[in-house]
């Protein structure tokens, strides 16, 4: 409905009153001084809401039921991520299997923040008034009249956007803005628990075999030869263990032998078997796995940040930004002749972390 069909008796009269004081559909007259002629602003035309009370009422409606689907949408994210598992997965077409956590989260938080914007666009756009307002350009210190003229305009707007009388929109607004942030404060749950003694230990204990990576089968020292490397993982590790990551993430092993002559660092000699030294294979830095190894030198680098390290000397670092040497395994032959370890590292593997001391 346009305003050419609404009788003009039944037009707000502020509105109407308005068009001449400013300046729709005003021309002026082009001249020398002046030789472009200023078209205005077009005739003002009103929106069905601004006659028809019921229709600004389904509007009103329309604008709540947003806010409302904004405050489900948004408690609906705080129950996925306490009830969804981590590991829980769906098929969704066309995307496939993916995390049913993350589907659930995004869907959810992605409502809830839409249903926000798209209710405020729709009550800007049809409750709010629309008339428009040409004003001159002004200095930017604020004078007096100014600062008068701005409190009268927040004022008057704050009035033309009834939100004391529309107090159906206003409840519901002040719940989704409430409710809202909330998904940001559940987020934090993810900050805990303290990881507790989890960074110290490994997998490894006092009698774990050492499985060659590749093989999948217990290693003999005579598996391993001089100048080789090899990695291993501790005995009962699988690959298909929902836990796997992170488990080789902390006992990853590399496997070396060095003619016992050319070890330089006593506890490194007495803690291998042979020759036979155990690392990790976690780079100190941040954590990358090491696999290149120089077997003249006996030097090993890790290919992120080329952190490098002498597995003759305890380990110890030689170049880049690794802050400490790899940990090393003490490790043995069992009665039936296979490698094992005599226990855990003494120390944590991996990058430094706030509470290490």
């Amino acid at each position: 409905m346009s305003s050419q069909d609404i009788p003009e008796e039944n037009l707000p009269a502020a509105q109407s009153a308005g068009h001449d004081e400013h300046g729709h559909g005003a021309v002026s007259v082009a001249d020398d001084k002046h030789p472009f002629a200023d078209p205005g602003l077009p005739p003002h035309e009103h929106r069905i809401q601004d006659v028809d009370e019921r229709a600004a009422k389904r509007s009103e409606r329309s604008v709540a039921l947003m806010f409302t689907m904004s405050m489900l949408a948004t408690v609906a994210f705080i129950a996925s991520f306490v009830a969804i598992p981590v590991d829980k997965s769906v098929f969704i077409w066309p995307l496939g299997h993916i995390s049913a956590l993350n589907f659930a989260l995004g869907m959810t938080l992605g409502i809830a923040l839409f249903c926000i914007g798209a209710g405020a666009v729709h009550w800007a756009r049809t409750l709010m008034s629309d008339v428009e307002v040409a004003d001159e350009r002004h200095p930017i210190e604020a004078t007096p009249e100014v600062r008068e003229k701005v409190f009268a305009d927040f004022n008057q707007g704050a009035k033309e956007s009834a939100l004391g009388r529309r107090k159906l929109i206003r409840n519901t607004m002040l719940g989704a803005l409430t409710l809202v942030p909330l998904s940001g404060v559940v987020l934090l749950r993810d900050l805990g628990p303290l990881p507790g003694t989890k960074l110290r230990h490994t997998l490894w204990s006092k009698g774990k075999l050492l499985v060659n990576m590749n093989t999948n089968e217990p290693l003999r020292p005579s598996d391993v030869a001089v100048g080789s490397l090899t990695f291993a993982k501790p005995e009962g590790l699988e690959e298909h263990d929902h836990d796997f990551q992170n488990e080789i993430a902390k006992a990853a092993l590399m496997i070396v032998r060095i003619q016992p002559e050319d070890i330089k660092d006593k506890r490194e000699l007495e803690w291998s078997h042979e020759g036979i030294v155990a690392y990790s294979k976690i780079c100190t830095h941040v954590g990358c796995p090491i696999s290149l190894y120089e077997q003249q030198t006996h030097h090993v680098l890790c290919p992120c940040h080329q952190s490098t390290f002498d597995l003759s000397d305890g380990a110890r670092v030689i170049f880049g930004p690794a802050g400490h040497a790899l940990p090393q395994l003490r490790i043995g032959v069992n009665d039936e002749g296979y490698l094992e370890a005599r226990g855990d590292f003494d120390e944590p593997v991996g990058p430094a972390f706030w509470e290490r001391g």
